[in-house]
């Protein structure tokens, strides 16, 4: 199935692929007019389109039929610091996207490194991954966030919350702490971890410490094995 991303999406409706898109259905897949597609809004809708127009440059695509797609009964956000090298936190989204992350928050800690980000950037390589994988739902990216502003969000305040970090003391896995069918929000600590106040306030705002396993893991390891945790225990 071939996947292609509209921001909004109606039956009979016609749409012009971008170059770049034209060129990879006309020449690369070999598509031709009269050949189906599938197109999301990325907000749930999944349409069946024809071809109406095969011209490599501009291809067009006529809506036949829309539907809406079920959103899993649990939402995964997972919240960490950026890298001081993007190349990993656009490798995270890319995984995270085809595991299963509904919300991807970059946060600013007492330990962060790095600031600036080419957010343009990031979201296409969400997009890109949320195209190969079949994902009708678009994750959200959110960057600036505070980790104090977080801690006391209200948006999250009925989720089940936790926080990781590298820590000598024993904790339970993730998996066995985390319930069915439930709102996540998982706090991932920079390269140099959460400082000690953070943790702190973390566990004084209602957050539980998880572990993720027997090894110490990077930043955007540790994420990525979080949505992966709570992906098999909704599984």
């Amino acid at each position: 199935m071939q996947l292609f991303y509209f921001d909004s999406i109606t039956a009979g409706q016609r749409v012009q692929l971008s170059a770049e898109e034209s060129k990879h259905l006309i020449k690369v897949l070999r598509k031709q007019i009269g050949d189906t597609v599938f197109a999301t809004d990325g907000r749930g809708l999944k349409a069946q389109a024809r071809i109406v127009v095969d011209h490599f440059k501009q291809a067009e695509l006529e809506v036949l039929e829309v539907e809406q797609v079920k959103r899993p009964d649990f939402h995964i956000t997972v919240a960490l610091a950026p890298t001081k090298n993007q190349d990993r936190i656009e490798w995270f989204l890319e995984k995270a996207t085809e595991v299963g992350v509904d919300q991807v928050l970059l946060m600013q800690t007492d330990h962060s490194e790095k600031s600036y980000l080419k957010e343009d950037r990031l979201e296409k390589k969400i997009l890109a991954a949320a195209k190969q994988s079949h994902k009708f739902y678009l994750p959200t990216l959110e960057t600036g966030i505070s980790f104090d502003a977080l801690l006391t969000d209200a948006r999250f305040q009925d989720h089940a919350r936790f926080i990781a970090y590298v820590s000598e003391q024993e904790r339970e896995g993730l998996f066995g702490l985390a319930p069915k069918n439930a709102q996540y929000l998982l706090l991932i600590g920079p390269e140099g971890d959460f400082s000690t106040r953070e943790i702190t306030a973390a566990k004084a705002a209602g957050f539980l410490p998880c572990a993720l396993g027997p090894y110490r893991l990077r930043t955007e390891t540790a994420a990525l094995m979080a949505v992966h945790t709570l992906q098999l225990k909704n599984t």
